[in-house]
């Protein structure tokens, strides 16, 4: 498929406010973005022209924000929405293997809505895990460093090598993942599946409490992926980070190289979705 007909739909509702960055990240790799509201999926007080289906684009994207006010649970009413009406739509979109990305609010959702963590199955009936409150029970913002530790599972990182350290900044207050108590061999699957993809580390590259880990994840865990591969969930925002100058140490270390930790992420989905369709 050629790049400048892959369409990604960047799913917004109330509350969304990360969906511009995330619009920008793919069209400056000249992919065909387009802002999609849910009512539009939904075919809710939309006209006819407007109306789409998850099928009419190649990716979908959830971005972060506050969706719905983050009420209930981060990312609770939103997933509840898509479930009610998309339910069928969303398992046969994962089956065929295109890809969906949650950043933040949109990891958030991806749990909510059972697409993740995706051990054994396209979608589970209930929520298999959860994003609760950071340890320090305030709205954390800070760059992060991550190690990557996937083997090569996740579609969406294939261009980063295994056990190297990106910084890529956290913005939230509900980001620590915490797994079902009746998954109690959940981690130890999720290392064989290899869906373990990011993990909060310190500048050297070693598992460390805050505030490099900066909402006592599990495992230190910052990112997930399902057994297929093509969701992939993370709290830090790649988006941010798509240029070098958006790094904040970036007047201190310069390179001639224009881009940030976080482009490696969007060219790898476009890469793969180029020679997979």
């Amino acid at each position: 498929m050629k790049r400048e007909d892959i369409r990604v739909a960047i799913l917004r509702i109330e509350g969304t406010n990360c969906e511009q960055e995330s619009f920008d990240a793919f069209r400056r790799l000249g992919t065909r973005p387009e802002f999609v509201h849910l009512k539009q999926l939904l075919n809710i007080d939309c006209d006819k022209n407007e109306r789409r289906s998850l099928f009419d684009f190649q990716c979908i994207m959830i971005p972060g924000g506050f969706s719905a006010g983050d009420y209930v649970r981060a990312g609770a009413i939103f997933a509840a929405r898509m479930k009610s009406r998309l339910l069928g739509e969303l398992k046969e979109y994962v089956k065929q293997e295109y890809p969906i990305l949650g950043v933040c609010n949109g990891f958030q959702v991806l749990i909510e809505t059972g697409l993740l963590p995706g051990t054994d199955e396209i979608i589970s009936e209930h929520p298999r895990a959860c994003l609760m409150t950071n340890d320090s029970n305030r709205f954390e913002c800070r760059p992060t460093y991550l190690r990557h530790d996937n083997r090569g599972k996740c579609i969406f990182t294939r261009k980063i090598r295994k056990g190297e350290i990106r910084l890529i900044p956290s913005a939230h207050a509900e980001g620590k993942l915490v797994f079902s108590p009746e998954d109690k061999d959940i981690l130890r699957r999720m290392e064989e599946n290899d869906q373990i993809v990011f993990r909060y580390v310190n500048p050297d590259g070693e598992l460390a409490g805050y505030p490099w880990n900066p909402n006592g994840s599990v495992d230190n865990i910052a990112g997930i992926c399902n057994h297929i591969g093509n969701v992939f969930g993370m709290m830090p925002h790649p988006e941010r980070v798509f240029y070098r100058f958006q790094h904040p140490d970036w007047t201190r270390k310069l390179t001639d190289n224009l881009y940030g930790d976080g482009k490696d992420i969007f060219e790898a989905v476009i890469n793969y979705i180029e020679q997979k369709f």
